[in-house]
């Protein structure tokens, strides 16, 4: 089912009068089948987003559409959607069987289909052996199988997942991403995942939504987004350990750090920000030599502190290049991982 935003706005206003813009015409298109991480900072509107598209929260302007089907005034048990709320919302009083089993109560499904229904959502899930037991009886990851569960057997034309992993712990955070993936692919249906957790959305997603301040800042794929930011909110939110940005000059198509020459640029002279990840440096014996402030090994890897153009920069390169004593070290970088972006707007001047 193809899910379509087209200048979807949310705005609140408090008891004073003073409006909040949560959510600031978004226009997106969601392709049928696909998994979609819609991703940002605290207060960047995806919960919003998300509970417009479940139809809990009304739009103050714009439409939502399933398909050719405007579902914009439509009430959420009218929408055809799976809910999945980040507390998992069950029955403590019922069994798993009950749980899973309520909507289609609410829904009138005769009860042989309905109760094959059930088994078949718990066994695509994994608890088909836990349908007596009650949530109280559960793990943190069993309860959010039931919770999902409950919201496929309705079998919705969308399913929405609101931070779905934040209560559990680091191990099961990985192990319930990579199930979230599996079922999706397994139903084939469209899915929104609200998440602040870069790492998350990355691993799992075909593509993901970028907010800020309610605002679309790039809508791609999470490598390409990650390779190809838009502009500097982008490229710092995505990355751990985080972009390394400072100010450069361009003149007579030259980069200027550090009053020295460091590349030829495509970019009109001017003062701008400039980002490089970590991961992107390299020792090299052609590279610019660099005072080393600290070292950290870190595994395979390892982290150079080092100052830059006034700045503390991390360089993220290989463990066996660097000696524990190494005071200076020749450092490069691919011309393509270095990102320009224009001081006033943010937005990234050098890629296309």
């Amino acid at each position: 089912m193809e899910l379509r935003l087209e200048n979807l706005t949310k705005v609140f206003t408090n008891k004073t009068g003073q409006e909040t813009r949560a959510v600031d015409n978004l226009d997106i298109t969601i392709e049928s089948g696909t998994l979609v991480a819609l991703l940002g900072p605290s207060g960047c509107g995806k919960s919003t987003t998300l509970f417009m598209i479940a139809g809990l929260v009304k739009p103050t302007s714009g439409k939502i559409f399933f398909g050719e089907d405007d579902v914009t005034k439509l009430a959420p048990e009218k929408r055809g959607i799976g809910l999945v709320f980040q507390n998992y919302a069950l029955y403590p009083h019922m069994t798993v069987f009950k749980n899973i089993l309520f909507p289609l109560e609410n829904m009138d499904v005769p009860r042989d289909e309905a109760f094959e229904r059930v088994k078949e959502m718990a066994n695509l899930v994994g608890i088909g052996e836990l349908l007596d037991r009650k949530p109280s009886q559960l793990s943190g990851g069993q309860q959010q199988r039931v919770a999902i569960a409950r919201a496929l057997v309705k079998k919705p034309r969308v399913l929405l997942l609101d931070e779905p992993l934040s209560n559990l712990d680091a191990r099961l955070r990985l192990q319930m991403r990579e199930e979230i993936k599996r079922i999706q692919r397994e139903t084939g249906i469209t899915t929104i995942f609200v998440t602040h957790d870069q790492e998350e959305a990355m691993s799992i997603s075909d593509k993901m939504v970028v907010l800020d301040f309610g605002k679309e800042q790039q809508y791609d794929a999470p490598q390409d987004m990650y390779n190809q930011p838009d502009n500097l909110f982008v490229a710092r939110f995505l990355g751990n350990p985080p972009i390394n940005a400072f100010e450069a000059e361009v003149k007579n198509k030259k980069l200027i750090i550090n009053d020295k020459p460091f590349m030829n640029v495509n970019v009109p002279d001017g003062l701008y920000d400039v980002g490089m990840r970590p991961e992107n440096f390299r020792v090299h014996e052609k590279g610019f030599e660099t005072e080393i402030k600290d070292i950290f090994h870190i595994g395979r890897d390892t982290m150079i502190h080092f100052e830059f153009n006034g700045k503390n920069v991390r360089a993220l390169v290989d463990s066996d290049s660097m000696t524990d004593n190494q005071k200076t070290v020749l450092l490069t970088i691919k011309p393509e991982r270095v990102y320009i972006f224009d001081k006033e707007t943010g937005k990234v001047v050098n890629h296309a």
